[in-house]
């Protein structure tokens, strides 16, 4: 395993508690107002139907993304790396997501040691307060 992913692995790990049972550290209300940026993608439709976000349908559905094994959402056709991540263990929390959002290529080539690994999602949220506030919108949406 190379050193960044080793270091990625034990900062998630060590996170990992205090981001547990949908912790966000940022304001959601901040979120909501960021989110309009992914929308052009990503919708938040809870499983009853209630529309929560209306938005595109070229990324899945964020709805009850927290904890959510990363591409297992029915019905969504995700890309293969996000497929292998989710398989090899990656679920959804605050710091996978802020790590993610960042660069989506990138963090699929760290988690999963592949130079090759690709991502469908090209947008990337740079900022990580930007990113620590739209997970903070996406759990306050709720969960399934």
């Amino acid at each position: 395993m190379k050193l960044m992913s080793i270091l990625t692995l034990g900062l998630g790990l060590a996170a990992g508690p205090l981001l547990a049972d949908g912790h966000a550290s940022g304001d959601a209300e901040a979120g909501e107002k960021v989110f309009k940026k992914c929308k052009a993608c990503h919708m938040m439709v809870a499983g009853d139907g209630t529309v929560i976000v209306k938005g595109g349908k070229t990324g899945p559905n964020l709805f009850g993304l927290n904890e959510r094994v990363a591409g297992s959402l029915e019905g969504f056709k995700y890309g293969k790396s996000i497929v292998a991540a989710g398989e090899a263990g990656l679920a959804w929390n605050e710091a996978e997501f802020v790590d993610y959002v960042a660069d989506p290529k990138d963090f699929l080539k760290r988690t999963l040691d592949d130079k090759k690994a690709k991502s469908k999602m090209s947008f990337k949220l740079k900022k990580e307060k930007d990113a620590t506030n739209v997970w903070a919108y996406i759990v306050s949406a709720g969960t399934e």
